[in-house]
């Protein structure tokens, strides 16, 4: 793989103009820097100097400024930023705007059923506004985590920052969460609330989001009252002290709270290898200033831009729209549903009818859409495109290739962007100045330290593949695991001495062109949302019907990623070709039905090392018919020719 990318070509180039017009090229110009290498070696080596930089040229605003940039007292992994500030991302995100920027047009969104809404910045600032009264006549304050469970739609744009105009801390929750996923995380928040919607729709189909979050209310404590946002026409169950529709709640203000510049913005979990799903905490100085550097600069959006890019509040891509697009000054283009349903070109349609400048998407995605060929693509006018983004997970040069080809043109760039959750944005991106090979990134994003290490910490030579790492503290970090400092420095500090590892592995060519190749441990990354095997492997055992479970990522041609269950039934459970099954809509019923397994396999045991360690990745490598590796430390290798075996049938299929 890494041979192949490295020996790709260039094809294509920045023209002339984009030093000039871009606004990281302005950006650069402002400070003097000459080239994107020299901004990174700078911003690396002095982050106070880096930061108050891009702060300051994208005017962000402070209640109280701040009197020191960073704090290091307490080492690279306890930064603190923007000393003595108070400020608030509603500050940034609508207040600003509500001078001569209040009619422009903040969100457009269209329906399944080709509806069409439209909202500018004045009624943004004003549906955020009736919300955040709401909140507070419910009782709710500064400090409260509140969960946002909802679909894709304007008012969940005005939800997150209503949560953040009160000084609540937002808990975005993906829409497509069962009941399972919903309560680990409201309960390890002690989430005192949720803004939520009836349902949406997906596919033709009504989804009945709040039977999910009725049942997993009842399981969360600290949960007082649910704030319901309609999008259907049907009844909804509605309990009675806890279920509240938004247009009931009387006596709340909506004044916007003046908070430290280190206060909680949001808790968004992400899920590592083993242990319940990770709770990564972002603040409003920080997740501000990362989007001002990462979608402003980096991706070079702004104010003339419509961005669309169909994600959900789960994935931080959503967030980042939230906050990275309005502090842009951008319109934001949502679509309900699916990128092709109810036509395989309706996402080329989108950008048509919405004269679209900046397309953001997974490569899986452009995947799934090439199985339709081109002509649901050419048969649509896209002139309206400048920019396209693209993460979630790596790219393979075939799909690459094709949305180059037939949606860029070859006309406008692909700017690869890749980082996560733990990071509140990207490590590593392209931007206008940078030229592309297929697959690639043009460079670090600065301010991040990045770089590519072998297992002691030490850089890798070029074409080699190896840890990404940082070696600087970066502003939009998360301030370690919600309660968990021990887990925090646990799972990227003390992996390798003095950097923080990112895990995932990297390389950089000879002509200095990054790529990244996915996860170096056993997380699983279905379409840009990550969970760890453990809590698929819960959900399994929670049935009764097995004895031991373990889930493993494989490639799919289509999605990039999916999910292969393998269990050891349990006592007096028949292992009978319904089986599998069972199991596998028990997946679907807790965590979504994008994460059904593609495969479920019944075996007598697990490959188990001596301290009783699960060898995921040995079970992976027996399923796809690939060498194990070392096997010395498995006291029980017949159990993955047991797999391999049972997986045989499954390849010839």
């Amino acid at each position: 793989m890494t041979e192949a990318m490295s020996g790709s070509e260039i094809v294509w180039k920045p023209p002339a103009e984009s030093a000039r017009n871009c606004q990281l090229g302005r950006f650069m110009a402002t400070l003097g820097i000459g080239s994107y290498d020299e901004l990174v070696d700078r911003a690396n080596g002095d982050p106070a100097w880096f930061w108050h930089a891009v702060m300051e040229h994208k005017g962000l605003r402070f209640f109280r400024p701040y009197h020191q940039v960073l704090d290091l007292s307490k080492g690279l992994s306890w930064p603190k930023w923007c000393l003595g500030g108070t400020t608030n991302v509603c500050l940034n995100t609508l207040d600003r705007h509500l001078g001569t920027g209040g009619h422009h047009e903040a969100i457009v969104w269209q329906g399944e059923d080709g509806a069409v809404r439209r909202m500018s910045y004045a009624e943004l600032d004003a549906e955020t506004r009736r919300l955040a009264a709401a909140l507070r006549g419910l009782g709710f304050k500064a400090g409260d985590p509140i969960a946002l469970y909802m679909a894709m739609m304007p008012e969940a744009i005005a939800a997150f920052l209503a949560i953040a105009r009160i000084g609540g801390i937002v808990l975005p929750l993906f829409s497509g969460f069962g009941p399972e996923a919903i309560e680990t995380r409201l309960n390890d928040a002690s989430a005192v609330g949720v803004i939520a919607t009836d349902g949406a729709w997906r596919r033709g189909q009504w989804v009945a989001m709040k039977s999910a979050l009725d049942s997993a209310a009842s399981n969360i404590p600290t949960l007082r009252h649910v704030l319901m946002i309609r999008r259907g026409t049907g009844d909804v169950p509605m309990k009675q002290g806890r279920d509240v529709w938004v247009g009931d709640v009387r006596g709340g203000d909506d004044r916007i709270e003046a908070v430290d510049a280190e206060h909680p913005l949001m808790i968004i979990y992400t899920s590592g290898t083993t242990g319940r799903p990770k709770g990564t905490v972002h603040t409003h100085c920080g997740f501000a200033a990362k989007m001002a550097l990462d979608m402003e600069l980096c991706l070079d959006i702004g104010a003339e831009d419509r961005i669309m890019w169909m994600t959900d509040m789960g994935w931080l891509v959503g967030p980042m729209l939230v906050v990275g697009a309005t502090q842009a000054r951008a319109t934001i283009v949502l679509a309900e549903g699916t990128p092709d349903w109810p036509d395989p070109g309706r996402l080329w349609q989108l950008v048509q009818d919405h004269k679209v400048t900046a397309l953001g998407l997974a490569p899986t995605v452009v995947r799934s859409l090439m199985r339709h060929g081109a002509e649901p693509v050419n048969r649509r006018d896209l002139s309206s495109l400048r920019v396209t983004l693209s993460t979630g997970e790596p790219w393979n040069p075939d799909s690459w290739l094709w949305f180059f080809e037939h949606v860029c043109k070859r006309r406008i760039p692909i700017l690869n962007y890749s980082g996560g959750t733990e990071v509140g944005g990207g490590i590593v991106t392209g931007t206008m100045l940078h030229a592309l090979k297929p697959c690639s990134f043009g460079g670090p994003v600065p301010g991040m330290g990045a770089d590519v290490v072998d297992e002691r910490g030490r850089t890798v030579a070029r074409g080699q593949v190896g840890e990404l790492v940082l070696r600087v503290p970066s502003m939009g970090n998360t301030r370690g695991l919600w309660r968990d400092p021990e887990r925090y420095l646990d799972t990227y500090w003390r992996r390798i001495e003095g950097v923080w590892v990112h895990g995932d592995f990297a390389s950089i060519d000879e002509d200095g062109f990054w790529y990244i190749y996915g996860r170096s441990d056993d997380t699983i990354k279905l379409a840009g949302k990550r969970v760890g095997p453990a809590e698929i492997e819960a959900l399994l055992m929670e049935t009764g019907l097995a004895a031991e479970a373990a889930a493993v990522a494989v490639p799919d041609p289509v999605k990039g990623a999916a999910v292969v269950c393998v269990c050891v039934p349990a006592a007096n459970v028949p292992a009978d070709g319904s089986l599998p099954a069972r199991l596998s809509n028990a997946v679907a019923a807790g965590l979504g039905a994008a994460f059904r397994p593609k495969d479920v396999l019944l075996v007598a045991d697990l490959p188990k090392t001596r301290n009783m360690k699960i060898m995921r990745r040995v079970i992976r490598a027996a399923y796809l018919g690939e060498a194990p590796g070392d096997l010395s430390a498995i006291v029980n290798p017949g159990s993955v020719e047991a797999i391999a075996a049972a997986a045989r049938p499954k390849r010839r299929g």
